[in-house]
């Protein structure tokens, strides 16, 4: 199961100069939760911004830089390279905007999971929008801004029809 999972604003925002424009702190730990003993697929800038592999996850890098090397990380040049290099098992592509992209015209993914805030935001990076043709929403689950986590926001699943 190939499953892009991503935290969004109202308008497809994902990002501004290569880094997350919001800190929601339910989202990261859903998402260690979620991937945490998977392969995780990212392109190299979401690399980079992170800056190190992630534990307890396999982190594969997709880049066309031949030469790219980051100890500890997979390297592959395209994402379908990088999905044969998960073996047949779960994976989940963690960004950026041009592997979502990628993965979504290509048809390879087969779940969405999204966290989606319910703000608009100054970003230079968006999420391709989801063609509710392709994509059924499957869950939902609606949390109101705290003490911790600034925004409400929703934690929604798609599946491909």
């Amino acid at each position: 199961m190939i499953t892009l999972i991503a935290a969004i604003g109202q308008n497809n925002e994902l990002g501004k100069d290569n880094d997350l424009i919001w800190h929601l702190p339910e989202d990261l730990k859903r998402f260690k939760k979620v991937t945490s003993g998977h392969h995780i697929l990212m392109g190299r800038n979401t690399f980079e911004s992170i800056g190190k592999p992630l534990p307890n996850r396999t982190s594969i890098i997709i880049t066309r830089n031949n030469d790219y090397f980051k100890d500890g990380c997979l390297i592959a040049d395209s994402i379908e390279k990088a999905i044969e290099l998960t073996e047949g098992k779960n994976a989940f592509i963690i960004g950026g905007a041009q592997i979502y992209e990628q993965t979504l015209e290509k048809r390879l993914a087969d779940r969405l999971d999204i966290t989606l805030i319910h703000k608009t935001f100054d970003a230079d990076v968006f999420f391709p929008k989801i063609d509710t043709t392709v994509w059924k929403e499957v869950s939902r689950e609606d949390f109101k801004a705290d003490e911790k986590n600034k925004y409400d926001y929703s934690f929604v699943s798609y599946e491909r029809k």
